[in-house]
Parts: C-alpha cells; sequence; structure tokens
C-alpha cells in the first residue's frame, strides 16, 4: 500500500485521536489536518515498514503541544459553545446513548492533558504500554501511572453523572 494510502485510511483514528487532545471538533479537525500536512511534507523521513500510525500520532501530539504553548502566550481563545446538540430521531436507545457519549466525552475533557492522551491511546486507540510510551516518548512506569490515574479520575467523575 502506497504512502497516501495508509494514510487515508488512518483518518478515521487520527481524527479520533485529535478530538481526544483537543476537546472541540473544529479544533481537532484543524489539528489533524496540520498533522497530515507535516506527514506528507516529511514523507522522506518516514521509515518504510515501521507503523505509520505510531509516526502520525507522535506528530499529531507535537503539533497539539506546539499550539497550547502558542495559546499560552496568545491567549486563551473561547469556542463556540459546542454542547448544544440536536437529536435526530425518536428512539430512546439514540438518546441514551448519546447521553452516554456526552458523559464519556465531558469526563474525557476535564482529565489533565497527560491523563488524556495515555487514556486516548491504550483504552481508545488500543495501544500496548510500551507503543504508548514510545508515542508520548515517556517512561512505561510514567505511562502506568498516568492510565492508573486517568482510570480512577474518569470512574469518578462518570459516578458524578450517574
Amino acid at each position: 500500500m502506497r504512502f497516501e494510502e495508509e494514510l487515508v485510511a488512518l483518518l478515521p483514528r487520527l481524527r479520533r485521536f485529535a478530538r481526544g487532545l483537543a476537546r472541540h471538533a473544529s479544533d481537532a479537525d484543524d489539528l489533524c489536518q496540520a498533522a497530515i500536512e507535516r506527514a506528507l511534507k516529511s514523507q522522506d523521513q518516514w521509515q518504510a515498514g515501521t507503523r505509520l500510525d505510531s509516526w502520525m500520532y507522535r506528530i499529531t501530539r507535537n503539533l497539539w503541544i506546539d499550539e497550547r504553548r502558542a495559546t499560552g502566550r496568545r491567549g486563551v481563545h473561547a469556542p463556540i459553545d459546542e454542547t448544544v446538540t440536536q437529536i435526530a430521531g425518536d428512539g430512546a436507545a439514540e438518546v441514551e446513548a448519546g447521553a452516554l457519549r456526552g458523559d464519556v466525552g465531558g469526563a474525557m475533557a476535564r482529565l489533565p492533558d497527560e491523563q488524556r492522551e495515555v487514556v486516548l491511546l491504550i483504552l481508545v486507540e488500543g495501544y500496548a504500554y510500551r507503543e504508548a510510551a514510545d508515542i508520548l516518548d515517556v517512561p512505561i512506569g510514567t505511562v502506568t501511572s498516568r492510565l492508573a490515574r486517568g482510570r480512577e479520575a474518569l470512574m469518578h467523575l462518570l459516578g458524578e453523572a450517574a
């Protein structure tokens, strides 16, 4: 499979990861687009035979960190309130599933950045601890402790929502 084809196949997962980092859909789309642009410009730096997804997650995370630093210098941007949603259809299961996604999404957004990154990579994306440690460039023990604290915080936050 060609580089571009692999990149396209990775887009849904990359966007989900970006959404978890950025917390807002529009910011996540911008982050995802910037990561794709960076990957296409730096394609020669990717080593064929290695995991493209890990490389892309690292690019995305680094761009996100850069943006957070720049935002800290510029001041906080107040995004348009995305909490207002319309629910199409009248199925009770649809409404309940949407509420659960909202509860989990809200709880994830309240986690500290370091915990949210690890929870996204391991629990959402299914990476092994070692792979997550490599992507985040931290020791595996740091991943383990952040994940434990993140799980505990999520259980607490979701318990509040019930």
